[in-house]
């Protein structure tokens, strides 16, 4: 039987298949002695214990599409990252630290910024300048009036998609507007663990349709981008692929080097100043650290 594992706990695996339900399942010790961990996401085959209390074995773990090592999860087809609009001002420095990642793992992100019933229509406009330029899907929502909610379930559908986000920007009022179901699905895994030591936050995607699973991230306040060379960097910021083979020097670094047509498409707008400037402040943090 093939399911997907949408929460991992104290050695214990939640398989949730399709039209049977959510199974509690240990690893085969095959995978400790190949030192293969099963990750939230993973697309595994079980072999039933005990089908009346749902308990079984994973005795199979397919291929994975792609894999993040933080937050631990695999086969994901798309970020979903939010930012609030507004109360808090959105911190662009942590939504590009978090594109950069996406990007070096090959991961489509969509941009949602929360909570427009707070703002003017041109703080809208400068977002979709900065990042509809710079090749993101952006989408705007607010919880309060409903503004995007069916949007984003079009977004969704079909898709694993991992919801991330800083405290404070309303995510988990988004996801909850989108899967209220999910509190239920909650309920039921807690009443199978009956452990109240296991209280810390942890991986966990939600089963919202068909084919359709939400992987709800731990918020994060920051991002360290330092597991690649700062020459790399410039790949993982899309608009500037269209410029940078157009440097006058091969391996520009885009800040001080003369004839740089990435500082010339900054100049008259084609490239944003604040993704420009978060660029250089990533660049000379991952080569100040590569120093030491």
């Amino acid at each position: 039987m093939q399911g997907k594992i949408i929460k991992g706990i104290a050695g214990f695996y939640y398989v949730h298949v399709v039209h049977s339900g959510i199974y509690e399942c240990k690893a085969k010790g095959i995978f400790r002695n190949k030192k293969i961990k099963p990750l939230v996401g993973d697309n595994v085959e079980i072999e039933i214990l005990d089908e009346n209390n749902k308990i079984g074995n994973i005795v199979d773990i397919k291929q994975r599409e792609n894999e993040l090592i933080r937050p631990a999860v695999s086969n994901i087809s798309q970020a979903f990252v939010v930012f609030a609009i507004a109360e808090p001002m959105p911190n662009l420095n942590l939504l590009d630290r978090f594109l950069v990642m996406m990007e070096k793992n090959d991961i489509d992100t969509i941009i949602c910024f929360n909570k427009i019933d707070l703002i003017e229509e041109e703080q809208i406009l400068k977002m979709k300048d900065i990042y509809v330029k710079a090749g993101y899907h952006v989408i705007f929502t607010s919880t309060k009036s409903g503004t995007g909610i069916e949007d984003v379930k079009r977004l969704l559908e079909g898709k694993t998609t991992a919801f991330a986000g800083p405290s404070g920007v309303g995510k988990s009022s988004l996801l909850n507007a989108i899967m209220p179901e999910a509190n239920s699905q909650t309920g039921s895994i807690s009443e199978k663990i009956k452990r109240g030591k296991h209280t810390t936050r942890h991986s966990e995607i939600f089963h919202i349709g068909e084919d359709t699973f939400i992987f709800d991230t731990p918020g994060f306040s920051s991002l360290y981008v330092n597991d690649f060379e700062k020459e790399d960097l410039e790949k993982y910021f899309r608009e500037f692929r269209r410029f940078s083979n157009q440097c006058r020097f091969v391996g520009c670094a885009h800040e001080n080097e003369p004839d740089c047509a990435v500082k010339e498409a900054v100049e008259i707008g084609e490239i944003s100043i604040e993704r420009y400037n978060n660029y250089v402040l990533l660049y000379d943090e991952i080569k100040d650290k590569k120093k030491y």
